[in-house]
């Protein structure tokens, strides 16, 4: 027992350590439009699959306050719908729930993997893992996506229009474009991710 938890207390402080470095450096957020396409949910995703909906959720809680803090400091037209202490074009105030639209999509990366891993590999078996994993990765990088981009049309449609200088009845369009755009990009970049590096932790660890 006492082995598995310094293996685990090793792995979280390695995937902490490759946050703060994709964070840092301009991996971690690449600007496409007034949106950053991101490879942070990555080490959260193998880190659900690998250790756990625990550690994978307190790590994604741990990169939606990473999110908060680049925003804050580093500004963008989007960065209000980020942090709170962004002011919103359309009210010159900051808006508490940018905690929610940062923070909440970021946790479930952490918790949505594991469940997808675990069922899919009921179903398909070992023989079919690579699968597995694959779909499991996607899905958390999806959930990232989709929950964001959604909370930011409930949230601020308005403001967001405003960025983009369309009408509001176009915001939606607007959003589904990046969901089937980068998102779908990023969704495959983080399959390929997770298939690759699980396999050689899960065969590590079984061993």
């Amino acid at each position: 027992m006492k082995e598995k938890n310094v293996r685990n207390f090793t792995l979280t402080a390695m995937f902490l350590a490759i946050m703060i470095l994709l964070a840092v450096t301009p991996l971690g957020f690449i600007p496409i439009g007034p949106i950053n396409a991101t490879t942070m949910h990555i080490p959260v995703i193998i880190a659900s699959i690998v250790l756990g909906p625990r550690i994978g959720a307190g790590l994604g809680a741990i990169f939606g306050v990473i999110s908060i803090a680049r925003s804050t400091v580093l500004i963008t037209p989007m960065s209000f719908a980020f942090s709170p202490f962004i002011a919103n074009p359309l009210t010159n105030q900051g808006d508490w729930r940018a905690l929610i639209v940062a923070i909440i999509p970021r946790i479930l990366i952490g918790v949505v993997p594991y469940f997808v891993y675990k069922g899919l590999h009921y179903l398909l078996k070992q023989k079919a893992r690579p699968v597995s994993l694959f779909i499991a990765g996607l899905a958390g990088s999806m959930t990232n996506t989709i929950l964001v981009m959604n909370l930011i049309f409930f949230f601020f449609k308005d403001s967001y229009a405003s960025v983009l200088q369309v009408t509001a009845n176009t915001v939606y369009g607007v959003i589904l474009g990046i969901i089937f755009g980068s998102g779908l990009v990023e969704a495959i970049v983080a399959g390929i991710a997770t298939t690759a590096i699980c396999a050689v932790l899960l065969r590590l660890m079984k061993k």
